[in-house]
């Protein structure tokens, strides 16, 4: 496997160099935490490394050290396809390098072998309650896939610490290879009488979701959600979904454990739920006008809206000072294939009167737009407008992310997480003696 090899290849001089840092310079200081930050969330504190993916102020998220046009200019694609394959992407996250056409289609070869669900695992999904949420039917359909693990059967009979990250490999393929087929299962069951589209082995990792959601014959969908899984796939390692996957799987828990855990805090509101809070407000938006509304119109409309206290779902950002690459990316995508689509040309408008607005207030740090502002818009044009469906399409992404981040954690001997509290009493002495 050629993902294997480019792995074990690296790990010697990667091992090599955290050793040096820890052995020579274990006692240098990163940071000083404050009390305001210990209320706050630790936002901002650095508490973990990432190879894997960095969110810079300035330029958005970088993908082994790639930013987002580098990525989609980069990456291999398919004849005829606009977007590249998500194989390849794959490839740059695990193996750090950019793939050649044969990288990525190898990747993709390893998830067409891989993809097979268990039936039992659909059988769990069909007897859940009909108004059980996407997420969580897609978390414990990760989760019921347990039983599967390569890693937990090899470490019950014995196994060398160095060789951990191997099997950690194994499940990462075979739960990825197998995430579009369980996405799409859930869709159907939930919002298409439940009817099953069989994988097409002709189809790439991205195409083959759109065609077992019976979207096989539209393309321009097909690019869709290569670039949407392509985007959603990592956002450093501090988020919730990320840092709590890793947390999972310093345990040791396998990457079934430790990705069902993370896709738990993907369905927070304050996290992956946020794109389907973003398009609600759209749509409120756009019935409050009979048609797209001009820009003083939607300027007061705008200003009055967040006189009244309320705050627009999809504006501001926790690290970013410029708009989200993302959100750019998704941007272009619509004014070359939906330029006339009536709430996308309202997405447009409110980026450009926003902003503006936003930072005349001085209340947010990042008066620009993030992903969340413009997904659900991409997917209610190409007819997927179910929004309780929305984060199980963000999870499917990210657990590329998270997958590859638990292969290095174990492959660079990570430890268990364990930070210390404090009582209040003991801040409150400790400011007092300052």
């Amino acid at each position: 496997m050629e993902i294997f090899d480019r792995i074990s290849s690296q790990l010697v001089d990667w091992r090599e160099r955290i050793t040096r840092l820890k052995e020579n310079h274990g006692s240098f200081k990163v940071s000083e935490i404050t009390v305001e930050q210990l209320y706050g969330g630790i936002r901002g504190v650095p508490t973990s490394v990432s190879d894997i993916s960095y969110v810079d102020a300035h330029e958005g998220i970088r993908l082994r050290g790639y930013t987002i046009p580098e990525i989609i200019n980069l990456l291999p694609r398919m004849d005829g396809a606009e977007i590249p394959l998500v194989g390849g992407l794959y490839h740059l996250l695990m193996a750090n390098e950019i793939p050649t056409l044969k990288d990525a289609l190898d990747v993709e070869k390893e998830w067409q072998q891989r993809n097979r669900v268990p039936d039992y695992v659909f059988d769990v999904l069909r007897r859940l309650p009909a108004d059980t949420h996407p997420m969580t039917m897609f978390s414990m359909a990760i989760l019921a896939l347990q039983s599967e693990s390569v890693f937990a059967k090899r470490y019950a009979e014995g196994l060398a610490k160095s060789d951990f990250w191997k099997y950690y490999l194994e499940d990462s393929l075979n739960l990825t290879a197998r995430l579009p087929v369980i996405g799409a299962f859930i869709y159907n069951l939930k919002f298409r009488q439940g009817q099953f589209i069989s994988p097409d082995p002709s189809l790439d990792w991205g195409a083959n979701f759109a065609h077992m959601i019976g979207k096989g014959e539209d393309k321009e969908y097909h690019d869709l959600v290569r670039l949407f899984f392509i985007l959603h796939s990592d956002h450093e390692s501090g988020n919730v979904s990320a840092h709590t996957s890793h947390l999972v799987g310093s345990a040791l828990s396998d990457v079934y454990y430790a990705c069902s855990a993370g896709i738990n805090g993907l369905a927070g509101p304050l996290h992956g739920l946020a794109n389907q809070e973003c398009l609600k407000w759209l749509l409120e938006l756009q019935a409050a006008f009979p048609d797209l509304p001009t820009r003083p119109q939607l300027e007061k409309y705008l200003s009055n809206y967040l006189d009244t206290g309320r705050v627009i779902p999809g504006y501001g950002h926790a690290v970013l000072r410029v708009t989200d690459p993302r959100f750019t990316a998704q941007l272009e995508f619509g004014k070359q294939h939906m330029p006339d689509d009536e709430l996308f040309k309202l997405v447009s408008l409110v980026y450009e009167c926003l902003p503006p607005i936003l930072a005349k207030q001085g209340k947010v740090k990042n008066p620009l737009p993030n992903v969340d502002a413009i997904n659900g818009t991409m997917q209610f044009h190409y007819g997927v407008r179910e929004f309780e469906f929305y984060t199980v399409l963000f999870g499917i992404g990210r657990t590329l992310g998270l997958t590859s981040h638990a292969v290095w954690a174990r492959a660079l001997g990570k430890p268990i997480e364990r930070p210390k509290s404090l009582t209040t009493r003991m801040l409150e002495e400790m400011v007092s003696a300052s």
